[in-house]
């Protein structure tokens, strides 16, 4: 078998194993997803206050989850499971399971991947708060298009990184 079409058929059963383990288990059992909008929230937040700008405090609504976040006279921006980044995180550890390479690079390359992108996803929610903040009618475009494009890029750049300074494929091919 060709080492693409085992990648293929590997990196689908992992994929398939992950949605069926998120679709019915995870996503109610645990609420990953609010955990993760939570934290997002926490660290674009911290960023925005960070540089200054005065934040609309929600901290005070008991017993939910925090999926909304405003700059003070702003109508602010909400987070959703599908802006979580939850599932680009699972096609990341996919990819770099899936593509050979030494298990000692992944323990480290997967947990920095992971918050890389996590970080990023933080960064793309502060600046689409201070987009709103702007011009609310500039959100939609940049969420979907722009925001989109610079964070599979990075991810796209990562997989190039474990390709070429990791896997297997790359040794073989320059031996």
């Amino acid at each position: 078998m060709s080492p693409f079409i085992r990648f293929l058929l590997f990196a689908s059963v992992l994929y398939l194993g992950w949605y069926g383990a998120y679709e019915f288990y995870l996503k109610e059992r645990t609420h990953i997803d609010q955990y993760v909008i939570d934290n997002l929230v926490f660290l674009a937040e911290g960023m925005l206050r960070a540089i200054g700008f005065d934040l609309v405090d929600f901290s005070q609504i008991d017993g939910q989850w925090r999926n909304h976040m405003a700059i003070v006279n702003t109508p602010g921006v909400t987070i959703g499971a599908p802006c979580d980044g939850i599932v680009l995180f699972a096609l990341f550890v996919v990819f770099v399971v899936a593509f050979p390479g030494p298990w000692k690079h992944r323990a480290w390359f997967i947990p920095s991947g992971l918050f890389i992108i996590h970080l990023l996803n933080a960064m793309r929610v502060a600046a689409l708060t201070i987009i709103v903040y702007w011009n609310e009618k500039w959100l939609s475009f940049n969420h979907d298009y722009t925001f989109t494009i610079v964070v599979y890029s990075v991810v796209m750049v990562l997989w190039w990184w474990w390709i070429n300074g990791f896997s297997d494929i790359r040794k073989k091919a320059s031996a």
